[in-house]
């Protein structure tokens, strides 16, 4: 029987589970569309953009790896930033812009989802095709994490059997036609000719690929052994993600020219479409697409409503979202919640403005939680601790590295992330008032 208690979260998940979680939410759909733009940018070295943007990536999940072992437990980054600020305030802003972030990109998941099937089922009202999609994540997310951790298994082998797919009709392809498009060999040997700004530009839009690492924290509490577990499933997860990428890139890039490949809607399709020559195959891709993309919906929903549930318990948020439902032990209150801010901003129509602003709001919540880790690291001498622990180089590099993936950001991303931070600020000075009001 899993490890729970009477009022907690159910211990369901073991490494497996775990690792699943982190390789569904790396995977999701952005590869599936994010590997034009990174080829349009960085050309024949793409797969190097996605190298750079791995190691990236690398450093922050040594810092979460760390503060999960230290802190077990839901409420990841704004557990994680009280800790180390010892600020509500800070720690209240990080909770709401990582919320705002996932309810965003769900949103735009749903919208993505309803798009997927209208092209695959013409005729379906996207309206009511985004409505249910939303309204039955939140159905598996209640029924149990179990259950959600069951599907999320289910969509991650789908969503990475297309991956393979592109590997191996990709590898056949090149096979019998060599490199497929002029010049590679040289562009492969000679690294003196490489359009380095390219590359770097390149970099910085393949790290948005690997965000979804950091959902992984917070379901910490809902794991058996978390200090066991965690930094093995969150590195394993970061490394099979980031090798997929990066073989996908080489092939990619040689089946399809890079330039075509940026210009495309849906890229690996082309890939598909060129290397294997088979209507079955392209018309099989748009499938497994629809189940990369709910699978990303469901883990961006799970993340949403345990970020919630662990501010409530931390007293930033209403104590009622705190509540655990009797017999299915999951956040029934916070997910409720999500679910209506999704519905909300998915029939609204105007996601595509702030969908540009969530990866930018989840680098500085990064840059904040290296942060926080060097904060604690200096409080805490570390003479005879237990569990995984990293060297100060190691969140020192992960500000240095997500401060400048944040300079790439737009001023359009960056000016919209300001003004959800005023809302945050103004949300815990709203929430302290009561407070003090309260005690009068």
């Amino acid at each position: 029987m899993a490890d729970t208690d009477d009022k907690g979260l159910k211990k369901s998940l073991g490494f497996w589970a775990l690792l699943s979680y982190g390789l569904g939410d790396i995977l999701g759909a952005g590869i599936y569309a994010l590997m034009g733009k990174v080829a349009g940018a960085a050309g024949m070295y793409a797969w190097l953009g996605f190298a750079i943007s791995l190691l990236a990536a690398a450093v922050t999940a040594l810092t979460y790896s760390e503060l999960v072992t230290r802190f077990p437990r839901s409420g990841g980054e704004a557990f994680y930033t009280q800790q180390g600020f010892r600020w509500p305030l800070v720690s209240t802003v990080v909770g709401w812009l990582v919320f705002c972030a996932g309810t965003l990109s769900l949103s735009a998941i749903a919208v993505a989802f309803a798009g997927y099937l209208y092209d695959w089922l013409p005729g379906l009202p996207t309206a009511f095709t985004t409505a249910a999609f939303i309204l039955t994540l939140g159905f598996i997310n209640f029924w149990g994490i179990r259950e959600s951790s069951t599907a999320n298994i289910i969509c991650t082998a789908i969503e990475a059997s297309g991956l393979i797919i592109v590997i191996v009709v990709g590898i056949h392809f090149l096979a019998d036609h060599g490199t497929g498009t002029t010049s590679t060999a040289s562009a492969v040997s000679d690294m003196q000719k490489a359009d380095w700004i390219g590359i770097m530009q390149g970099a910085a839009l393949a790290f948005f690929a690997f965000i979804g690492f950091q959902d992984m924290v917070n379901v910490a509490e809902e794991v058996k052994s978390p200090r066991r577990h965690f930094p093995t499933a969150i590195l394993s997860a970061l490394g099979v993600a980031g090798l997929a990428y990066i073989v996908i890139a080489i092939i990619a890039t040689r089946v399809v020219e890079p330039a075509a490949l940026g210009a495309s809607s849906a890229p690996l399709n082309d890939v598909v479409a060129i290397a294997s020559g088979e209507s079955s195959l392209q018309q099989l891709f748009p499938v497994i697409a629809l189940f990369a993309v709910a699978n990303t919906g469901l883990l961006n929903f799970v993340m949403a409503s345990r970020l919630l549930y662990g501010m409530a318990v931390q007293g930033l948020v209403p104590n009622g979202l705190a509540e655990v439902h009797q017999h299915r032990r999951t956040p029934h209150w916070a997910i409720m919640v999500v679910l209506l801010a999704a519905l909300a901003l998915a029939l609204s129509g105007t996601l595509d403005y702030l969908a540009g602003s969530t990866s930018t709001l989840l680098l500085i919540v990064l840059f904040t939680v290296n942060l926080a880790l060097i904060m604690i690291k200096r409080r805490d001498p570390e003479s005879g601790h237990n569990g995984f622990r990293v060297p100060m180089i190691v969140p020192l590099l992960g500000v240095a590295i997500t401060g400048g993936v944040i300079g790439f950001a737009q001023a359009s991303a960056l000016m919209t992330s300001a003004g959800l931070i005023a809302v945050g600020v103004g949300l815990w000075g709203i929430r302290r008032f009561f407070n003090e009001a309260r005690h009068l």
